[in-house]
């Protein structure tokens, strides 16, 4: 049996180093988080033993049930193993310039030659309706791992329906997370829910007023776009895509951009090597330049830089309580809930566009098999070009 090489002492690494050996992680980072997670396991888990991978697997287990990307957090976190908080800081934005730098360019590239170009509009619907299978598969994929037991399922329907009636997100969020961390108390959840009704009905007509007027005009404005993006770094639970809801609010809800261009930004951002809440860059380019795409970035991935660098010490302990397990477990039930309601919304608006069903239907259904049935970092790229490709070709 082979030995293992000595482990590699990961303090000596020089800051820039170790800065670059993040830069190559991100500029490698294909496939969403299962790849990028594995790719980070191999070379500092598996090769230069860096840490055990007991203590590799308990630090995912902690990240999992943060708000933000996951692949991200831990790169800022192994960072601050080698180097301290200042190593953290420098490997978190090496594994993210790459894909930043890339949105920029792509962001530029559709502001300036492919946004209004009327020989591409059926290109792009036919990506937008790739992308809609693409985050249906992830609704469901997201809902396996969270809905275990029928009050959660319940907790899903119930936000999935708030939302759709136009309840502000908290409601669900707060109601979901204390009725099932209630649950075990009939009376205490049952006055959860009886209060969060009372809320809804309070809050949806007011709700339905404020969104007409945020989307009659709201101003643009750099720190509205960083609230944009700290309101989806912060509620990010259960993966990327829980993200879309809260970003698509704040910039589509207010009549800033359109969904057809908000589910151009999630393609783009499934075939770049970055976390895919990268997606929010482009949104906040098209929205406010490159200004915009910063403000929206820093807001999005402040989360993931400031719960690694400023409270880990202190949440290993603090997920260890069951009734916290409880609370995080409802909070991601109302997530799935809205995360499928923000699905049917942006496939009404673009079901809304297609001019010819039947074969806008038959590309939704062949995406929606491949993306189901076949599993590999090429297979959003390749679902993406193709959808691409049909949409050129055939009237949608």
């Amino acid at each position: 049996m082979t030995p293992l090489p000595p482990p590699t002492d990961p303090s000596q690494l020089s800051l820039l180093a170790l800065f670059l050996k993040f830069l190559r992680f991100g500029a490698l980072a294909f496939g969403g988080p299962v790849a990028q997670i594995a790719m980070l396991r191999q070379a500092l888990v598996d090769e230069e033993r860096w840490i055990d991978p007991g203590r590799f697997n308990r630090l995912l287990a902690v990240l999992q049930v943060l708000p933000g990307p996951e692949a991200h957090e831990l790169c800022v976190h192994l960072g601050m193993i080698a180097r301290g908080r200042i190593g953290g800081l420098l490997a978190g934005l090496g594994f993210m310039l790459p894909g930043l730098l890339l949105m920029l360019l792509a962001g530029w590239l559709y502001v300036t030659w492919i946004a209004g170009d009327a020989g591409l509009t059926g290109v792009l619907l036919g990506v937008q309706i790739a992308v809609l299978a693409i985050i249906l598969r992830a609704v469901v994929r997201i809902g396996q791992h969270i809905i275990e037991d029928r009050l959660l399922a319940a907790i899903a329907v119930a936000s999935l329906l708030a939302t759709l009636a136009g309840v502000p997100f908290w409601i669900p969020l707060a109601a979901g997370g204390l009725a099932y961390a209630a649950a075990q108390r009939p009376l205490i959840a049952l006055a959860v829910v009886v209060a969060a009704f009372a809320a809804q009905q309070f809050a949806a007509p007011a709700t339905a007023t404020a969104l007409v007027a945020g989307a009659a005009g709201a101003p643009i404005t750099l720190l509205a776009l960083f609230v944009a993006g700290l309101k989806g770094g912060l509620l990010t639970f259960g993966g990327a895509y829980t993200a879309i809801p809260y970003v698509r609010a704040d910039t589509v809800g207010r009549g800033w951009v359109g969904d057809a261009t908000f589910l151009d930004g999630i393609a783009l951002a499934g075939v770049l090597p970055a976390p895919l809440v990268i997606f929010a860059t482009f949104v906040g380019y098209v929205v406010g330049g490159p200004g915009g795409a910063l403000a929206i970035t820093a807001g999005m991935f402040l989360p993931a830089f400031a719960f690694s660098l400023i409270f880990f010490e202190r949440l290993e302990a603090v997920v260890e309580n069951p009734a916290l397990h409880r609370l995080l477990a409802g909070v991601a039930a109302a997530v799935v809930g809205i995360i499928a309601a923000t699905f049917v919304q942006l496939g009404e608006a673009t079901a809304a566009r297609v001019t010819a069903p039947l074969p806008a239907v038959l590309l939704f259904a062949a995406a929606l098999t491949v993306v189901w049935r076949v599993k590999g970092a090429w297979v959003t790229p390749a679902i993406v070009a193709a959808a691409a490709l049909a949409g050129w070709l055939v009237p949608l």
